[in-house]
This record gives C-alpha cells, structure tokens and sequence, in this order.
C-alpha cells in the first residue's frame, strides 16, 4: 500500500513538473513511467494552478478594483505554468489558420515564432477570460468566485485529459513536448481525472455548472472534431488550445445561467 502511494505520488508531481514550473521534490526523479502516467493527474494541478489564481485575485481585490485583480490573478496562473497552454493556443491559432494540409498545419504550429492568427487569437481570447471573470464576480460571492476560478482550470483540464484519451496523437518526432504523454488513458486513469476535474464543481450551484459544463461538453466535443478533420488527431499545442478555449467556456456557460 506504501509503495502504491508513493508510486502514485510520483505520478502526481511528474505531472506538475510537466504541466507548471512549480517546484517538486528531488526525491521524485525522472522516468518514462512517471510521464506515461501523469495526465491522470493533469485536472488536480489545475485545481492547484486556479488555487493561486483564486488567492492572488482575493488577496489583490482587498486593496485594487476587481477589475486589476482579477487581471493580477490570470498573470498568476500565467507565470505558474509558463504560459504552457496559452502558448499552445496561440501555435494552434496560426498552425489552423495559416496552414492548408495536414504536414502544413503542423509545420506551422512546430514554429516558435508567433504569428497574426496567435497574437490576434491570444489578445481575443484572454481579453474574453478577462471580461467573463470581471462580470462573473457580480454574480458570486467571494468564496464562491474563488470557487469559480478553481473549478474553471480544473474541468479545461479535464477536457484536454479526454482528447487524450479519445484522439490519436499525431506528431512522429520524439522531441514534440507533449510526446510523453501520448500513451492512450485507461478508464480507470480517466474516472480518476474527472474526479479531480470535477470536484470543484460539486461546491458550486448546481444548476448553474450544469449548463456550463453542458457547453463545455460541447466545446470540447467541436474541437475534437475540428483537430480529426484538420489534422486526423491532436498534439500537445492542441491540448494547450483545448484548456484555453474550455475553460472560457465554463465561465461563459456560468453567465449564461444567469441570463
């Protein structure tokens, strides 16, 4: 039982290692098992990443506009994870827009560079995080927004964990960064993942994560489809593009409700 723990633990914080730049243990250490493994884990480090994005935004919001705060609180998630998802959005954005076939698409999203389609895209959809989590405060207290924020890291994290396990992945080169993690989920590896992905939710009004999490089904389902038909699969920018675009729209679906 000691050694299953441990062994999971490792798993765990492999995971944070991989997905964040928060600092694990030494003891740790590096292994191909431990990666293979640690996208179970990939919705329980979105809880810790939305939980320093929720304290940061608190803590600004006692002596700043909510407004500031809740722009302080993104910039908090955004160094924690070295904007590991905004950047794969950003590459997705102009792979699929500049891009005709499939060699093209991935050609372009390997380039580090960032073109129109990505800045363009990445000042749109942070703007729109910005402006849904700004209006999302006037509708929640502050326990509850903190909440909110949590529970959106963590069920986009969720969704990416779900391409995993339901796409193929589509780059051959070794070097790919999301290469590790390519191995197909279990059930069971992913029954685990939507626990982690979805506790948070449990806390907020039911009602209301309903339909967010009603559309964001349907977000991730879309993109899905979109990365078979353009690409026959995913890769690692795709999943970054997924976790961006699927936790906009859990808090879009929350202020839906309220319509």
């Amino acid at each position: 039982m000691m050694r299953l723990a441990i062994r999971e633990l490792e798993y765990f914080f492999a995971a944070l290692r991989f997905f964040t730049r928060l600092p694990v243990p030494a003891w740790v250490g590096h292994s191909q098992d431990q990666l293979d493994h640690a996208a179970r884990y990939f919705p329980l480090v979105g809880v810790i990443i939305g939980g320093i994005g929720a304290a940061v935004t608190l803590l600004a919001a006692l002596v700043l506009p909510m407004s500031l705060a809740v722009l302080l609180g993104m910039a908090a998630t955004i160094l924690a994870t070295g904007a590991f998802h905004e950047d794969g959005f950003s590459d997705s954005c102009d792979g699929f827009g500049g891009g005709w076939g499939k060699a093209q698409v991935l050609l372009i999203m390997k380039d580090s560079r960032l073109g129109s389609y990505g800045a363009i895209g990445i000042s749109l959809l942070l703007l729109a995080k910005w402006n849904a989590l700004v209006e999302l405060d006037d509708e929640y207290l502050a326990s509850a927004f903190a909440l909110v924020i949590i529970a959106g890291h963590s069920v986009s994290r969720l969704a990416s964990t779900l391409l995993i396990r339901a796409l193929d992945y589509v780059r051959e080169d070794e070097s790919a960064k999301s290469k590790p993690l390519a191995r197909r989920m279990s059930v069971g590896e992913v029954l685990l993942a939507a626990v982690f992905g979805l506790a948070p939710c449990a806390l907020l009004p039911w009602q209301d994560t309903l339909v967010a999490l009603v559309i964001v089904v349907l977000t991730t389902w879309l993109a899905a489809r979109y990365f078979v038909r353009r690409i026959g699969g995913y890769t690692g920018d795709c999943l970054g593009a997924a976790q961006q675009v699927t936790e906009l729209a859990f808090y879009l679906g929350l202020l839906c409700s309220f319509s």
